[in-house]
């Protein structure tokens, strides 16, 4: 049997209607390449991975004994995977278009070319801009800009550009570039996993371009929304995670103090007046899991 061009890679964790109206769009609306459908069921609460095979029955569904995160359950998917390119999807996104084969075309007709990100528009209404590019992470606060975050799209984005990264809603990746490159860092679990991945691919001599000409519409709200224990821990953490992996001899070390300086202090002055000791202890696990996990994974002196 012919293997697919294009292999999509989905993780599911406790979002079944999603992950439904996902796989329906991709039914739906592709005809202009053969591709696969794979679902990793990061351990919902519910075997979802039995319901969507059921609805289903021509996707791949895989449920994992435990939530593997975001990268461990892509990184399922890729052993799964046949297509020559890899679009890793995010379940709770949709398509109302047929234009993946312009991205395959614009990969492979590019060989420096590793990996491509459609653009990326809020579902709800009015549907603004979510992603058009990255500018590059500035090397001491470890951040950086959204280009067409919040803009209405009026085709001011329709040209394809070089990002610095990819969105990790929606990246379409040569699986050659996986085979060179590595799977996705799983240490990271949550949140900076794909910047780093990104990073790798693109120390390894490749670049990345956002091509719009396909949109990916994205569910998740425009406003950041109520902060929680895990996403603080898990930002704290793997922003001084990235440095410390990414960055080279004295720029790694301005970049970890100021982490651990400013943001951090303006953080927990914030969580303080807000009143919410538990963002509080999540900013000084995070530090201290940092701190706790080069010892054991790098060996810090």
């Amino acid at each position: 049997m012919k293997s697919p061009l294009v292999s999509f890679i989905s993780v599911n964790y406790n979002g079944y209607n999603d992950t439904c109206e996902l796989i329906n769009s991709l039914l739906t609306h592709i005809n202009s390449v053969s591709f696969e459908i794979i679902i990793i069921d990061n351990a919902s609460k519910v075997d979802e991975s039995v319901l969507l095979k059921k609805n289903f029955p021509q996707i791949i569904s895989i449920r994992t004994p435990e939530n593997l995160g975001f990268s461990g359950g892509n990184n399922l998917g890729i052993l799964h995977a046949k297509g020559k390119f890899l679009f890793f999807i995010n379940n709770d996104t949709y398509i109302e278009e047929d234009n993946i084969i312009s991205l395959t075309k614009f990969l492979e007709a590019n060989p420096i070319i590793g990996g491509v990100s459609p653009k990326i528009k809020f579902a709800f209404q009015p549907q603004k801009i979510q992603f058009a590019g990255y500018t590059p992470l500035s090397p001491i606060t470890i951040r950086n800009t959204t280009i067409g975050y919040g803009e209405i799209d009026s085709a001011q984005y329709n040209s394809p550009q070089r990002t610095s990264y990819l969105h990790g809603a929606a990246m379409l990746i040569k699986r050659e570039v996986v085979e060179k490159v590595g799977m996705m860092p799983e240490i990271f679990f949550l949140y900076y996993e794909e910047l780093d991945w990104c990073t790798q691919i693109t120390k390894a001599g490749y670049e990345l371009w956002y091509v719009p000409s396909l949109t990916v519409f994205h569910k998740e709200s425009q406003s950041t929304g109520q902060e929680s224990y895990l996403q603080v821990f898990y930002l704290t953490r793997n922003r001084l995670l990235y440095a410390w992996r990414n960055l080279n001899q004295i720029k790694k070390w301005v970049a970890i103090l100021y982490l651990m300086s400013i943001p951090l202090v303006k953080n927990l002055i914030k969580y303080t007046i807000k009143r919410k000791p538990n963002l509080i202890k999540a900013t000084f696990c995070g530090v201290y899991a940092f701190i706790t996990l080069q010892n054991k994974r790098i060996g810090i002196e």
